[in-house]
């Protein structure tokens, strides 16, 4: 996979002030030392949209959610209850069971879960679980129009209910690993939402689904055509303040 050849179809496509993605992956060894994060361990991605790889495990993550969607741990017993009785999330807490068990998480196999932008990526690398791009509704028309593009599933852009960690990576982690080729749009829950971007949601490719895709970037829409030019042209007028 050459990373770097994305990277700049990325900018072309979506200009430079559109944020680069972020990849994850699974690894026994961590990139980066990343102190303990109480809370939601979305606050410390910001960091990796800035060029600071992290990396996650069990110890790292102060979240009991957050250790069980990345695969870390098993469900905490409250989380049936916390979800529907406390966040309101869910009408039932058997609602919030059946879904977990519904969505098929497995342990996370290894001992860290990396996050780096893809700039950072040597070409070659094949360990990937998802891309993350944090995008506002200009790059998500990009993005979605560039999914659908070679897809006519029902599915190929799904939104699906969960914590910004299940929407991320969960979800992504089992599509990838199951060569499925939905990809995921997220970050809708409230409880993330303070540490994203105001116009900012989340859309995730499973690596196995994006190595499909940088097939057909050039192809869509993206590249030659009138309408999206219009688009690309206001995502980087926002950014140079035009």
């Amino acid at each position: 996979m050459n990373i770097s050849c994305f990277v700049n179809d990325y900018r072309e496509a979506f200009g430079e002030c559109a944020p680069l993605p972020v990849l994850f992956f699974y690894s026994d060894t961590p990139l980066a030392d990343t102190e303990k994060t109480g809370g939601c361990f979305f606050k410390v991605l910001q960091r990796v949209r800035q060029g600071i790889p992290v990396s996650l495990n069990g110890e790292v993550i102060g979240c009991g959610g957050g250790k069980f969607y990345t695969g870390f741990a098993s469900m905490p017993e409250y989380v049936p209850d916390f979800v529907s009785q406390k966040e309101h999330y869910k009408q039932t807490p058997g609602m919030v069971a059946d879904y977990i068990e519904q969505l098929g998480l497995e342990a996370a196999g290894k001992k860290f879960l990396n996050f780096v932008r893809a700039d950072q990526v040597d070409d070659g690398f094949e360990d990937a679980e998802g891309l993350l791009f944090f995008a506002t509704p200009d790059m998500l028309s990009g993005l979605c129009a560039w999914a659908f593009y070679d897809n006519n599933s029902p599915d190929a852009v799904t939104s699906m209910f969960g914590s910004g960690c299940s929407s991320v990576v969960s979800l992504a982690v089992k599509e990838n690993r199951d060569k499925g080729s939905r990809t995921f749009l997220g970050l809708f829950d409230p409880s993330v939402r303070p540490h994203v971007g105001e116009n900012e949601l989340s859309f995730v490719i499973p690596f196995h689904r994006f190595k499909t895709m940088c097939v057909t970037m050039r192809q869509c829409c993206l590249f030659g055509t009138r309408a999206w030019g219009k688009v690309k042209e206001r995502i980087n007028g926002h950014c140079s303040g035009i």
